[in-house]
C-alpha cells in the first residue's frame, strides 16, 4: 500500500478575473479522476459570455455559498442560494448569470472530474487575447469541444 500525501485544497489555483474567478480546491490529478471541485465567484451584474453548453460525461453539482445565480437548465431558470443545491444531469443545456446586485459564489463539484483547470485556463487567455472586446466564436467553440463541452445551438428570438 502506497502512503499518501492528503492535504487541504491540493490544488488551491485561482484563474479569472474581477467579473468571474473559478478557485480549484480539488482535480482529478488529486482525486484518482472521481471527483473536482472548484469555488465560482460571480460579481453582481454579470452574465455569462461563454454560450449555454452540455456535457455528456459528468454531472455538475452546484452549492450556493453567498449571494444567487440563476441557472438556466433546459430553459427552466432556477435560483441557487446559500445552503441550497442543484444537481445538473448529464446532456443537460445550462449556463448561469448574476441578475443580483451583490457578488455570488458557489461551490461547483463535477464527477467525475471530466474537466480541470486547463479548460478555464484557455478560456481567459481568449477573453483576455480580446482585451475588452467581444470573444472570437470560432476559438470559443474549438476550447469547448476539445475540453468536451457542448456548446448549445442557439435559438432563434
Amino acid at each position: 500500500m502506497s502512503s499518501m500525501n492528503l492535504q487541504v485544497n491540493p490544488a488551491e489555483e485561482t484563474i479569472g478575473d474581477k467579473m468571474l474567478s473559478i478557485r480549484f480546491l480539488v482535480t482529478g490529478d488529486s482525486s484518482n479522476g472521481s471527483i473536482a471541485a472548484f469555488e465560482l465567484k460571480v460579481a453582481g451584474g454579470s452574465r455569462l459570455l461563454a454560450p449555454a453548453h452540455s456535457h455528456d460525461h459528468y454531472e455538475e453539482t452546484i452549492y450556493g455559498v453567498d449571494g444567487v445565480l440563476t441557472w438556466t437548465v433546459d430553459g427552466k431558470a432556477i435560483d441557487v442560494g446559500p445552503g441550497e443545491a442543484l444537481c445538473i444531469p448529464r446532456g443537460a443545456v445550462h449556463r448561469f448569470d448574476n441578475k443580483g446586485a451583490d457578488d455570488a459564489t458557489v461551490l461547483c463539484v463535477v464527477t467525475p472530474a471530466a474537466i480541470g483547470p486547463d479548460y478555464f485556463r484557455e478560456i481567459f487567455a481568449m477573453f483576455h487575447a480580446a482585451a475588452g472586446g467581444p470573444p472570437d466564436k470560432a476559438s470559443m467553440m474549438e476550447i469547448m469541444r476539445r475540453h468536451r463541452l457542448t456548446p448549445a445551438v442557439p435559438t432563434p428570438v
